[in-house]
């Protein structure tokens, strides 16, 4: 499994978007400083998500999402790739007995198919949306996280890449 964090706040980047000629889309900016962190770790080879809305990033919730991803396969054997963070090679990280944590290089994001998970939620559920409230913020990441888990098929197509189906399957 790959295994990403995200952040989520009520500011908002506005992006160009789609309208009809001669309409000019009207599209609100937030400048609140409140965030969320979803964790998430996705098997490529199923497109199966496991994920998690917890306060921070740091070595205490990386824990409690590792412990959830372990009760949740308590039969499979699991390696959780990570990006090297921290808090996720922190000594105080005592991940459940089915996962080892195996880190990519460092700087290499891009080898992490978590981050165009990222880039595909924030595009359908949060593009040029502003939430009235940080709990309505947190609804919708929510929603979109459901969404995904409940998807595999389409969370396949986006982690599913070539070099990783064929580094497992040899």
């Amino acid at each position: 499994m790959f295994q990403d964090e995200a952040r989520f706040g009520r500011i908002n980047d506005v992006r160009r978007c789609w309208a009809p000629k001669p309409v000019r889309p009207l599209c609100q900016a937030m400048l609140t400083h409140e965030y969320t962190y979803a964790y998430a770790a996705v098997e490529a080879k199923s497109g199966e998500l496991d994920s998690l809305i917890l306060p921070y990033v740091n070595t205490d919730c990386m824990q409690l999402f590792l412990d959830e991803v372990g009760a949740r396969h308590p039969n499979d054997k699991i390696v959780m790739v990570l990006d090297g963070a921290g808090w996720q090679s922190s000594g105080l990280l005592k991940p459940p007995q089915n996962i080892k944590r195996l880190p990519l290089p460092p700087y290499a994001p891009e080898l992490n198919p978590v981050e165009h998970v990222w880039d595909e939620l924030r595009e359908k559920y949060f593009h040029n949306r502003v939430f009235d409230s940080f709990d309505a913020l947190e609804d919708q990441l929510e929603v979109a996280l459901h969404t995904f888990e409940n998807n595999a098929p389409m969370v396949k197509s986006i982690v599913a890449w070539e070099w990783i189906v064929n580094a497992l399957l040899n």
